[in-house]
């Protein structure tokens, strides 16, 4: 059975060997090198050199190796300086693919990603209804072929494939926990049925949990080696990052916080069964509305609770007084209600703020949260608004897979 996916890799991913051999030390300079023109983009020998310590033959020597191998493409020659051009490489894009899927019980949001981390396919597959109209393994593949087809691929050219849906799977059974509205997926056999149908490895991971890594990756977390990401989209979520790590807890259950016994709401006794109470009561996306309603706010949009709630949160952040106002500071009361009980425990350096309802506060409702928060809780962490806007669950799920498809295909000491 597939596990749930770790954290990004840390570039360190060097495989057999004895420390300390040439073998070995040739392959972290070879992943040393390779990270850095991910990160910079073309450079030189010259310039890799400089960035590595290697000498000019060692570095040579390294981009012969790793074009050879074909990790690095020669691709054009630097321009605009003293001297002769330079000889530019770049990582191979075509090294790997990797494949990350967001599922939720509307659609099936799939995408393929090359080696550098730019998409190259992407496909989304309508899953509407109570009960799945096709089985849930023929979900995931015709979503991965989508997305596989529109980046011109095959599907075995996928190198690892990450999921990401509500709830988290069981460690110890398998089975998926916490997610009673994701239909199809709960069945014992489901993770043996796609580990058969799929020729890549799979790895499943919750969906606020992607978009920590997306945020620790790519945005408001980076260089953050503890925070708490609250989520609030479909429902109300939060990811753990301690010591730069996610903490899944002992049945993946960690950051589940809509269950959080919270003043001003009702408590959840039976969480297997669909009830309201709790953090999510308080402060999800569905209390909203309501909430309006009793303020006396009679423009309410109309549609699914989640995009109603970010309508009203972000006409609320743009008046200064009355009751769209109240509402904006009632909502922040009761957001910094929950997290004063997360970071009174876990003393996070930062909260990172995400999800359509969190994100259409913007800078005033995070300024209101962060008031609160400094009056209810003895630490205090500094707030941020999430920076990954687009698919942030998908990019995460991205982001994983080619953590640990980089430390695979970038590992020369095999």
């Amino acid at each position: 059975m597939a596990g749930t996916s770790g954290t990004p890799g840390n570039g360190t991913g060097v495989g057999t060997g004895t420390p300390g051999t040439p073998r070995v030390l040739r392959a972290m300079n070879d992943r040393a090198a390779l990270d850095l023109l991910l990160e910079h983009g073309p450079l030189s020998r010259t310039r890799i050199g400089k960035l590595t310590g290697l000498s000019k033959p060692t570095a040579s020597q390294l981009l012969a190796r790793l074009e050879a191998a074909g990790l690095v493409l020669a691709t054009g020659t630097s321009e605009g300086r003293p001297g002769p051009n330079a000889q530019l490489y770049v990582v191979n894009p075509s090294a790997a693919y990797a494949a990350g899927l967001d599922v939720t019980p509307e659609r099936i949001r799939a995408a393929v990603a090359d080696v550098t981390g730019r998409t190259v396919g992407e496909f989304e597959l309508a899953t509407p209804g109570r009960r799945p109209a096709q089985p849930v393994v023929r979900q995931v593949t015709d979503a991965l072929d989508g997305a596989v087809k529109a980046a011109g691929l095959a599907r075995d050219d996928v190198h690892r494939l990450v999921i990401g849906t509500p709830g988290a799977f069981d460690p110890n059974t398998g089975r998926l926990r916490y997610a009673s509205h994701l239909p199809g997926w709960h069945s014992p056999a489901l993770l043996d049925e796609l580990a058969a149908a799929l020729p890549m490895p799979v790895e499943y991971e919750n969906d606020v949990n992607l978009v920590a890594i997306a945020e620790q990756r790519l945005g408001a977390a980076r260089g953050h080696g503890d925070f708490v990401l609250l989520w609030n989209e479909g429902g109300l979520g939060a990811a753990l990052v301690l010591g730069g790590r996610l903490h899944r807890g002992w049945t993946g259950g960690a950051g589940e916080v809509g269950f959080l016994p919270v003043p001003g709401a009702p408590l959840v006794r039976q969480v297997t069964k669909a009830n309201s109470g709790g953090y999510q009561a308080l402060a999800g996306s569905q209390a909203l509305p309501q909430l309006a309603r009793e303020l006396g706010i009679t423009e309410i949009p109309t549609g699914p609770y989640a995009e109603v709630a970010a309508a009203l949160v972000a006409t609320a952040a743009d008046h200064t007084s009355g009751p769209q106002r109240r509402l904006l500071e009632i909502y922040a009361t009761h957001l910094a209600t929950g997290l004063a009980s997360l970071v009174s425990v876990l003393d996070p350096e930062l909260v990172v703020l995400s999800g359509a309802s969190l994100a259409a506060g913007g800078e005033p409702l995070r300024a209101l949260v962060q008031a609160e928060l400094e009056e209810l809780a003895a630490s205090r962490p500094r707030l941020v608004v999430g920076d990954v806007h687009e698919h942030p669950v998908l990019r995460g799920a991205l982001e994983s897979a080619l953590a640990t498809t980089r430390d695979e295909v970038f590992d020369t000491s095999r």
